[in-house]
């Protein structure tokens, strides 16, 4: 379909190609180019955190920070059940617990309000995940973390240029973690980072992320790491896109607004919050969850969209009903009421940031004709 809108497009309209061909020409194309080292300083630089190790992937980068915390068999993690898979992964894959947590449906955060019941004696540590557009309640987090000696992990990976209360996204808790996927507001293709300002845990995932060599002898190793390194390739767009970033949050906020205007008398939805205490809503894309009495669900929607050439994704499958996790005897009987329900009842609108107001139109009146 020729006038089909895609649910994201990257813009990659600044650098991105000189950066690149400064990789071809130099020769510099492997994880020890210069543009490595250049992203990884931006990065900190933005997020304030004294230290950010590339890795090739978001996912990579959420199994770094889990393995490099020192999390073994039997530990729990506190968990959002409204999230990707990927967060639970490697917490699977060590043995240890996840422990999931119900979300909140005005901001589709983790409801911090039911962190702390879930706490026990084998609890190491709390995965916050900001999801969609706003950040999650730092604040209540941290005291829990601090009233009970727990380690928090970060996934920033959806809040890249977001701040919560003034302070940016990925520089909270003991770890953090951002994905440089395409849809993110900074995109190296596939790519991500690891965040801290701990020189031990720095010195163990720049070591986990490349196999980890010993330092003196490189093919001796101690214990398995990854092969998780970022190119320079990735990283020279990476530092293209985050020479932008301040015009892609405003593009980002512009999209978002534009789409509230155009959907805020739509009866039967609900849409993301425009604010709250502490953040304004970044729309990283741009929700809409349907409301529980109509007879519509999400995936009617999206194929009814799909057919008039709007791409849509849906909400989050909730992890205690993830069928990989039920075979291994995981969140048995458990019920997450919110969780379920948004799955079920919400997708999101094309939100990329090659979106012209024209497009904006399209997709808000097709929305829009769903519920009339």
């Amino acid at each position: 379909m020729s006038n089909f809108i895609p649910v994201n497009q990257p813009l990659l309209n600044g650098n991105e190609a000189k950066y690149l061909n400064e990789c071809i020409t130099s020769g510099w194309i492997s994880s020890e180019g210069p543009f490595v080292e250049k992203f990884e300083t931006g990065i900190a630089k933005l997020t304030g955190r004294k230290h950010a190790i590339a890795v090739s992937n978001g996912t990579a980068a959420l199994d770094v920070a889990i393995e490099s915390l020192g999390i073994v068999a039997g530990d729990e993690v506190i968990v959002p059940s409204f999230t990707i898979i990927s967060c639970l992964q490697q917490i699977v894959r060590l043995g240890a617990i996840p422990v999931v947590v119900d979300s909140d449906l005005c901001t589709w955060n983790v409801d911090v309000s039911k962190i702390e019941e879930k706490i026990t004696s084998k609890t190491k540590a709390i995965m916050v995940v900001h999801t969609y557009g706003l950040p999650v309640d730092m604040k209540t987090v941290i005291e829990i973390a601090e009233r009970y000696s727990l380690k928090i992990i970060e996934d920033a990976a959806e809040m890249i240029g977001q701040t919560y209360c003034g302070k940016p996204c990925g520089s909270f808790g003991n770890i953090s973690t951002l994905s440089f996927y395409p849809n993110k507001h900074v995109t190296t293709g596939e790519g991500g980072m690891v965040l801290t300002d701990s020189d031990e845990l720095a010195s163990k995932c720049k070591s986990l992320r490349n196999l980890c060599f010993k330092s003196n002898e490189r093919f001796v190793h101690e214990r398995m790491g990854w092969n998780f390194r970022m190119s320079n390739l990735q990283a020279a767009v990476g530092v293209a896109q985050l020479e932008q970033l301040s015009k892609f949050v405003v593009k980002k906020r512009y999209i978002g607004k534009m789409y509230s205007d155009l959907l805020s008398k739509t009866d039967g939805i609900q849409l993301p919050l425009a604010e709250t205490s502490y953040a304004q809503n970044i729309y990283w894309v741009f929700g809409i969850l349907i409301n529980k009495s109509h007879s519509l669900d999400a995936k009617e929607a999206m194929s009814r969209l799909e057919s008039k050439g709007i791409g849509c994704r849906p909400f989050f499958y909730p992890m205690h009903q993830q069928p990989v996790f039920k075979k291994m005897g995981l969140f048995n009987g458990e019920v997450h009421h919110n969780s379920e329900l948004m799955y079920e009842k919400g997708f999101y609108i094309p939100s990329g940031l090659n979106l012209d107001e024209t497009q904006i139109n399209r997709v808000a009146g097709e929305v829009r004709s769903l519920f009339i």
